[in-house]
């Protein structure tokens, strides 16, 4: 079998190998009981399966879609461009190191570390722009997050002078 749309294709089996992923553990596996689910509920009373599981279906058939599109292609295309890890290894990064430093420094210093690391895989990544960006984030997020919805989430580092002496590290 000649697959006509090598890009088209990976990309359908990879969206319908992640909605199969999410379909699963949202439903669960009758009779493994390391893969019990999630309850579903109903459409009136969503329960915690209910949305992964949807998701991934929709997801799944969409995946499905692409790849036999990407089959039946008849439109010449030229070879497949190499992988690029890099900004993939960024952007996953900058999310464990964002995890891992938010207790101790707050959320403004980690998200900033966020921005600036993820950024950072991009093929035009300026400084200047990416902490510009980076501050106007961590800004709305500390207000939507911390004020808004009243979340206990650290935004200074933990030393209690600094803690103390500053207003809004209280909040």
């Amino acid at each position: 079998m000649k697959i006509g749309h090598q890009k088209d294709f990976w990309g359908g089996t990879l969206f319908a190998v992640l909605g199969l992923a999410f379909a699963v553990i949202g439903r669960g596996i009758p009779g493994l009981s390391f893969m019990p689910g999630y309850s579903m509920g109903t459409p009136a009373r969503m329960g915690p399966g209910f949305f992964p599981f949807y998701l991934g279906v929709i997801l799944f058939v969409l995946g499905l879609i692409i790849a036999v599109a990407g089959v039946r292609s008849k439109e010449p295309e030229g070879d497949v461009e190499k992988f690029h890890w890099a900004p993939i290894l960024y952007v996953l990064g900058a999310v464990v190191m964002f995890g891992l430093l938010l207790k101790s420094v707050g959320m403004l210093l980690a998200g900033m570390v966020l921005v600036v690391v993820a950024g950072k895989g991009s093929h035009d990544f300026q400084l200047k722009r990416t902490v510009i960006l980076g501050l106007i984030l961590t800004v709305f997020c500390a207000f939507v997050f911390v004020g808004g919805l009243k979340l206990p989430i650290p935004l200074c580092p933990d030393i209690e002078s600094l803690q103390s002496s500053v207003g809004f590290c209280r909040a």
